[in-house]
């Protein structure tokens, strides 16, 4: 890998693939691309002045990361570079619809599914210095740090320029920043945007009785749903995706009023709660966002700049390393004759994207919808279908082969 954030102003730069955005899913295209053999530029912001962590404080940013994701990590050589000792193997899900006597039950497990684990609970800062150790020692990946400030698109190539008077040159330009992506913006690429009105509350807790890798989610009333996710040992990580004015009230209050609260959802699997050290929550507002367009002419969007979703069923992530799963395979399967930026196959990249970002979409929307929808006979109706879901193996098994990316091991 070589590292150009000094590289002398004017200077300019020619490659296969230019990715605008640093974060995981941007870090494992570029990995997943050089390997390839195809000559990459990773270009990401300027790093920002937050502080840093205690290292062995666990990270508030986790993600649930199914088999599609572990597969690609591995084939880039980062997932045996994780930290496995803060890695936590999901065993098993149990939902709940509702509180009372009269709440619907929904369970999941390894065991029924035929692999070691339903997803895995990995740590954003976990994640992100594999991928960073993996790319030091990455050939056919520059590394430029600066800000981008237009892009220009003909029949040969799409090129970009930074602030700093730099241009980089590529037959293929991928979108991998964000929710608020520059790239889709200037492709023109238009969206359908919805707030939530809510945030997800993250936080982490020790609790009293084991989780046995068990994730508990329950769908409350009014409160939003609620998910504690197995850390290792007997830690639980909190993903609480509030109405906003609740959502306030939990980041504003101390965390052991935080764990109170959780303790009375969770007392019977887990006992009681309490923060883990240093006390640490964070927010973060909760949209869902659809673009018109996942390609445009010698650009391909991956991640949340393609596309955003509730997090209830934890799989923002999986969607983006998805993403990069299936243009690693349109672009080893191109043929020599065309190059990275052929619109045939950045259309045949959209189309294999299509059903799984709807389908994926559809289902936390209509679920966010059904569950936030204060309506008793419906309350009863949904809450029964849960029950009779969790009898009825057929559609279990078809659920969970879709949680876990559509393969086994």
């Amino acid at each position: 890998m070589s590292k150009t954030a000094g590289a002398s102003p004017m200077a300019k730069h020619q490659c296969d693939i230019c990715i605008v955005g640093n974060g995981a899913v941007g870090k494992a295209a570029a990995l997943g691309l050089a390997q390839m053999g195809l000559r990459v530029t990773l270009l990401g912001m300027s790093p920002g002045t937050a502080a840093a962590a205690a290292p062995d404080a666990w990270d508030t940013r986790v993600y649930a990361l199914n088999h599609v994701a572990r597969t690609l990590l591995s084939t880039v050589k980062v997932w045996n570079a994780l930290d496995l000792a803060r890695v936590a193997a999901v065993e098993g899900m149990a939902i709940k619809g509702g509180t009372g006597s009269g709440a619907g039950n929904l369970s999941f497990d390894a065991y029924s599914a035929h692999v070691d684990a339903l997803a895995w609970i990995v740590e954003d800062r976990n994640l992100n210095q594999a991928l960073d150790a993996a790319l030091k020692f990455a050939s056919n990946v520059r590394v430029i740090t600066g800000r981008v400030q237009s892009m220009q698109v003909d029949a040969a190539a799409a090129t970009v320029q930074l602030d700093s008077g730099e241009t980089i040159a590529a037959a293929l330009i991928v979108g991998a920043d964000g929710a608020q992506s520059w790239v889709r913006s200037q492709c023109g690429i238009g969206i359908d945007y919805r707030s939530y009105k809510q945030r997800g509350v993250v936080a982490n807790f020790s609790c009293e009785r084991p989780h046995h890798g068990i994730a508990y989610q329950w769908f409350t009333e009014t409160e939003g749903i609620v998910a504690l996710l197995p850390l290792p040992g007997q830690r639980v990580s909190l993903v609480w995706s509030a109405p906003e004015a609740l959502a306030l009230s939990l980041l504003d209050e101390p965390l052991s009023q935080v764990a109170a609260r959780l303790s009375l959802l969770a007392a019977d699997q887990l006992g009681q709660l309490q923060p883990l050290q240093p006390e640490l929550a964070q927010g973060f507002p909760l949209s869902l966002l659809k673009t018109h367009a996942l390609v445009a002419p010698r650009v391909a969007l991956i991640g949340d700049a393609g596309h955003v979703v509730h997090p209830l069923a934890g799989h923002g992530m999986n969607l983006g390393f998805g993403d990069v799963a299936a243009l690693i395979q349109v672009l080893a399967e191109r043929g020599a004759h065309r190059d990275c930026g052929d619109e045939r196959l950045l259309a045949r990249y959209a189309r294999s994207r299509k059903e799984e970002i709807l389908l994926m979409q559809m289902t936390t929307d209509g679920l966010e919808r059904l569950f936030g929808f204060d309506f008793s006979p419906l309350r009863l109706l949904r809450n029964a279908g849960l029950n009779l879901l969790d009898k009825i193996p057929v559609l279990k098994r078809q659920l969970m082969t879709h949680a876990l990316g559509r393969t086994s091991e």
